[in-house]
């Protein structure tokens, strides 16, 4: 399962309390899902107000995030084409996989400085995230390009440089030999990319050595360029396409910090000041997932007894499927890593109306 439950709840005498109450209710008997304390640091709170504001901005900064993380999953897909089993293991965030890192997940105070305002932190990773949208789509804007170019050569050229022998056209003096650091590599390029091709081949990779691309052989539509290389830079070189591991990592950080913040923003609201409360990831059993939700129901209906009436009624519209932005008594987000499988359908949106609705009449009569 790579669908994640975070949660939170007050905190009883201490944090520790709740924790080991919904340890044994989920685990040490009935082993229904695989709990995780999810520790977010002490943040500045600031007025009803902004909080109030701040929760239906991070619902919107939320799912843009979301989006993004999941196209450059797809993105990273397609780049590697042939090697798709490949996918999920350059999904990495921390240089860990992605489950690793929100089971583990710390909070990045470098990144996002506690001292600053809710709003402040929020805006940071706006403006991080849409720079990565835009070096997205610029990056696949460029990766698709070329490989159309390519797709058109290998149409046009059946016996081009691309498949044939090159034994009559490369001499032993075209390559660096018997050297223990470097490397020559030969790289066929589209006549109408010679110039895209010299302005860029120094900085493909580290260690390329300046200068040393030469043109060998050309034929109607491409040339064949040798380029010298350090040995141990060759992968970078090969698979530069594959530096979107960055825009993952940074987009992935990003989404769950969001993911932080609203837990906080709702618990503060949810629950009052002073703050107090524990958050919680919970990694349900599939075959127990109904299960969960109903213990969960239970030991948190004291909280909110109109959440209990709205899932009841709920659950009788036909074709409702509750899974995702629900409201419960207790704080709740859903999280899927699963980035290349995921659905949306109408019954999410209703039931994000459902819960604004509900935790505004509620706020009214408190």
């Amino acid at each position: 399962m790579t669908e994640f439950w975070l949660i939170s709840a007050p905190g009883d005498k201490t944090c520790q309390q709740t924790w080991d109450k919904i340890m044994a209710a989920t685990t040490r008997t009935n082993n229904l899902s695989t709990n995780h304390k999810f520790n977010i640091p002490d943040l500045k709170v600031g007025t009803l107000d902004v909080l109030v504001g701040l929760s239906d901005e991070l619902a919107k900064l939320d799912s843009f995030v979301e989006g993004v993380v999941k196209k450059v999953a797809q993105y990273m897909a397609d780049v590697l084409e042939d090697s798709r089993d490949k996918v999920q293991e350059n999904l990495l965030a921390n240089g860990v996989d992605l489950v690793t890192y929100i089971t583990r997940f710390q909070w990045d105070m470098a990144k996002y400085p506690i001292k600053q305002s809710l709003k402040n932190i929020s805006e940071i990773i706006s403006k991080q995230v849409t720079q990565i949208d835009n070096d997205l789509k610029t990056r696949a804007s460029a990766y698709n390009n070329l490989k159309g170019n390519l797709q058109n050569l290998e149409r046009k050229n059946a016996g081009s440089l691309l498949t044939r022998s090159l034994a009559d056209i490369v001499k032993k003096d075209d390559f660096v030999l018997d050297s223990e650091y470097l490397i020559t590599l030969l790289v066929v390029v589209p006549k109408t990319g010679y110039s895209d091709w010299q302005k860029a081949y120094e900085t493909l990779a580290e260690m390329v050595v300046p200068r040393s691309s030469h043109l060998l052989f050309e034929d109607s539509d491409s040339g064949l360029f040798s380029v010298t290389l350090f040995r141990k830079a060759i992968d970078d070189f090969k698979h530069k396409a594959r530096e979107n591991k960055t825009f993952i990592n940074e987009a992935f950080i990003a989404w769950i910090h969001i993911k932080a913040l609203r837990v906080f923003v709702e618990s503060v609201l949810r629950y009052g000041l002073p703050v107090n409360f524990q958050a919680m990831l919970l990694q349900p059993n599939k075959k127990t997932m109904k299960k969960l939700r109903e213990v969960l129901n239970d030991l948190y209906k004291h909280l909110d007894s109109s959440a209990a009436a709205i899932i009841d009624s709920a659950m009788d519209i036909p074709g409702l499927n509750l899974s995702q932005q629900e409201y419960y008594p207790y704080v709740y987000y859903k999280i899927d890593c699963n980035l290349l499988d995921f659905k949306t359908t109408i019954a999410c949106h209703y039931t994000l109306f459902i819960y604004k609705v509900v935790r505004k009449a509620t706020r009214h009569e408190g």
